[in-house]
Formats: structure tokens, C-alpha cells, sequence
């Protein structure tokens, strides 16, 4: 090959995607290189699409795009071995005309993403691995250097946009490579159940969802959650914990997620499936200090490849979709004022990241994980407490109320000590703000 693209992206997936969308939209010349033999190969498990992020790229995507169910309840559970507590939240506010949240089958979303940017006119290649980028006689990359035979392409720009290992950009010495600490292995099943049942056992009407997010002792210890949510025919159910803490426990993912299964309160929700898929993939959850250099000349990071999760919230394709659009519209903007693309231009990107949610979110939670990682009681110590308070709580057994609440305080005491929860509060509040 020793054709010149006005764009290169590499990679298919939501990042990848929007970006390529945005510049073949914008009449830009687009090449999407994708490793996989189509988009979404390498994604068979469920996810959660923000519909804010993908409505700001195509306004009517909701007439065709594969959507399996809007959500309208979130539940957020902390368990012990034998239960759980927690909080929910339900409205049927979420019930409105364009819903704000759905739940996806990833493989099917991104073949249609592709679709789309396929109309938009882009030139999408498949099954080709990039390999190395290219450089011109200043240092500015210029193109790409593929697996295929004459396989060198050119281009004014590459978004690199090819998932959280980012190996072009590791290769190419733009970034270095994902310490084990800052990202975390999740492992998921897809759980088949007739679409009545489904909706019988959460309580939800034939177009909404639930997401249930938990965290305690399933994580054995280390930190990380586990989640579930309803499909149209099937439940979406994994948990993930970060690389670091696998390697140091010994435990395997597996292990985890029949942990998780097995439990008082999820196993009821999976009763009488049919497991028909298993994946397991990589989660960015170093936050802020994990981001690495997003561009430079004649290149730029988007999407999960530039670390663009906001672990806190459990957020990442809108991250990633506003992340590719945001990367687009700059080279959009700097083509129609004839600029070259060099990091002076293109450093309207980050400006434009640090505009949006997507930075300023990252940044009000930057010590989030360093909190979390240095304090792994809270996903240990707390949730036992917590149990064992509303037990003592609602247990009735004719011992008095004031000497129950006097037996919690004990034990919160007993285990954290005062200064030990004084420390705690002070640790989280400091790390959501």
C-alpha cells in the first residue's frame, strides 16, 4: 500500500469508532485499521452504553442501534458471606421518550457502530495488525506499518484508539506499558433466560433494565466489584479486580466469579439459566495518573488506550465515544484552518478533554485509587460490619435498642478503632472530592 489517508484509526471499537465516524462525516479521507475479523469480534460479553455520549455523534441512533434494555433501577450492594445491604435507586422517570442509559451485547453494537462508519465513508480494513507507526525525517508520524504484505499506509494524523494495552503506542515508545496496579482483569458470563422470566424476577416492564453493582467479600480481600445486569434474554454477570492483586493472591478469576455467583443474593437472580458465554478482558482503573502523553506530532490517544475510565462511576464508553470525538473534531478544526498537525495543533485536544467530563472527572477522583488500594478493609472489614450491625439492628430478641446500638459501636471500635474511622472518613471524603 503507499496510499495517504487524511486519517488513520486504529482500532474498532467505541473510541476508534466515533473517532472514525466524526472525521468520514466531516468529509475527511479515513482509514480504521481493526485487528479483528470484524468490530466487536473480540467482545461477546454485555455493557452499558450512555446514551449522551453516542447522541452527541449520531442523534438517531436510537432508530436502529441494537439496544437490549434502558435502566431504570440501580442498585448498589455491599455483601458479606451471607447477605447484603445497600441502597437502590428506581424512577420511572428514566421511562421517557430518549432514555439515558441502556444495556448492549457489545459484539452486535459494534458491527452496527461500524456499519455507520462505513456509511459515513470511511475505508474500514479488518483482520490487519498495526505493527509500528511511521515517522517522517523530522519525527512527525506520518503513517502506519501493517502486518499485510506492502502494508506501510500514510496519513496526515494516527488516532491510536486500540484498547487498554496500547500497544502501538508502547511499541512506539509514546507511552510505556500498563502497570499491573492500574488495571483490572474482569471476567463476565452471559446468563440466558426467557425475556417473561427475566422481567418477572427484577420487576421490570418489557423495555427496562437493572444494574446491580456490589462490592465486599466476593473480592476475597482485594479490590475490585462485581456487577450484574438484565439483557433482553440473558444477565450480564462478572466481577473484576485489579492485575496487581491477582498476582499477589494467587486466586484465579474464575474462582471469583462462581464466588459471586453462588452468593444468597445474586444466585436466586441466575436460578435456571443457560450460560452460554464466557470473556474476560482488561479494565483501565488508574484514574488520572494513569493517563499517559495524548498527542503529539502527527498523532493522538483516545478511548481506553488513553486510560479513559472513571473507575468511581464504573464509566467508560462515554468516555471513549466523547474522547474519539473530541480527537476528531480538533483534526476537523485544524484541516479547515490549514493547520499542519503537529503537537502544537493538536494540543487542542487535551484543552478540549479538560473541557468535558471526561478530564474533570478523572481529576475529582484522582486519589480514589491509591485510597482504595491502600485501604483494602473497606472491601472487608466494612461490609462484615455494616452486616453485622443490621442484623443486631433488626433482629428482634428482646435485648433493649440502646444496648444494641452500644454493641455496634463496640465492634466498629473493636475492629477500626476511633482514630482508625475518623481516618477512614477523612480518606474517602478526601478521595471523592
Amino acid at each position: 500500500m503507499t496510499e495517504h489517508f487524511d486519517a488513520i484509526v486504529v482500532g474498532a471499537g467505541p473510541s476508534g469508532n466515533a473517532a472514525a465516524y466524526c472525521l468520514a462525516k466531516a468529509g475527511l479521507s479515513v482509514l480504521q485499521i481493526e485487528r479483528g475479523e470484524y468490530a466487536g469480534s473480540k467482545n461477546v460479553q454485555g455493557a452499558i452504553l450512555y446514551a449522551d455520549a453516542l447522541e452527541r455523534i449520531i442523534p438517531d441512533f436510537r432508530e436502529d442501534a441494537p439496544l437490549e434494555r434502558h435502566i431504570v433501577e440501580q442498585r448498589f450492594w455491599m455483601l458479606d458471606d451471607q447477605g447484603h445491604m445497600g441502597g437502590h435507586y428506581r424512577s420511572d422517570s428514566f421511562n421517557e421518550e430518549k432514555p439515558n442509559r441502556y444495556t448492549i451485547i457489545r459484539a452486535q453494537f459494534d458491527r452496527w457502530f461500524s456499519a455507520k462508519v462505513r456509511e459515513a465513508g470511511a475505508l474500514v480494513v479488518y483482520e490487519t495488525t498495526v505493527t509500528s507507526l511511521i515517522r517522517d525525517n523530522h519525527g512527525k508520524v506520518c503513517g502506519v506499518r501493517t502486518d499485510r504484505e506492502d502494508g506501510d499506509v500514510y496519513a496526515d494524523v494516527v488516532i491510536m484508539a486500540d484498547g487498554v494495552n496500547a500497544l502501538v503506542a508502547s511499541r512506539s515508545g509514546l507511552k510505556t506499558e500498563v502497570r499491573p496496579e492500574h488495571v483490572a482483569l474482569a471476567v463476565k458470563e452471559m446468563h440466558f433466560l426467557p425475556e417473561d422470566v427475566i422481567q418477572s424476577r427484577f420487576n421490570i416492564g418489557e423495555e427496562e433494565g437493572v444494574v446491580i453493582e456490589a462490592m465486599g467479600s466476593v473480592s476475597v480481600g482485594m479490590v475490585g466489584t462485581a456487577f450484574l445486569y438484565t439483557n433482553r434474554e440473558s444477565i450480564a454477570v462478572g466481577i473484576g479486580c485489579l492485575v496487581s492483586d491477582f498476582a499477589e493472591a494467587q486466586v484465579r478469576p474464575s474462582f471469583l466469579l462462581d464466588r459471586f455467583k453462588a452468593h444468597p443474593s445474586i444466585r436466586p437472580l441466575l436460578a435456571g439459566s443457560e450460560v452460554k458465554e464466557y470473556a474476560a478482558h482488561l479494565i483501565p482503573e488508574g484514574g488520572l495518573k494513569a493517563v499517559p502523553q495524548l498527542y503529539g506530532d502527527g498523532w493522538m490517544i483516545v478511548g481506553d488506550a488513553a486510560q479513559f475510565v472513571n473507575a468511581a462511576h464504573r464509566e467508560g464508553s462515554n468516555l471513549a465515544m466523547t474522547s474519539g470525538r473530541l480527537a476528531a473534531e480538533t483534526v476537523i478544526e485544524a484541516k479547515t484552518r490549514n493547520q499542519p498537525l503537529t503537537a502544537r495543533t493538536l494540543a487542542a485536544y487535551k484543552a478540549a478533554l479538560e473541557k468535558s467530563f471526561v478530564l474533570k472527572d478523572l481529576h475529582k477522583y484522582r486519589r480514589l485509587p491509591d485510597v482504595l488500594h491502600g485501604n483494602k478493609h473497606f472491601f472487608t472489614e466494612y461490609p462484615r460490619l455494616f452486616s453485622q450491625a443490621a442484623q443486631t439492628m433488626l433482629r428482634v430478641d428482646g435485648v433493649d435498642k440502646r444496648t444494641k446500638e452500644k454493641q455496634v459501636r463496640k465492634a466498629f471500635q473493636a475492629s477500626r478503632r476511633v482514630t482508625g474511622l475518623i481516618g477512614d472518613v477523612f480518606n474517602i471524603a478526601r478521595a471523592w472530592r
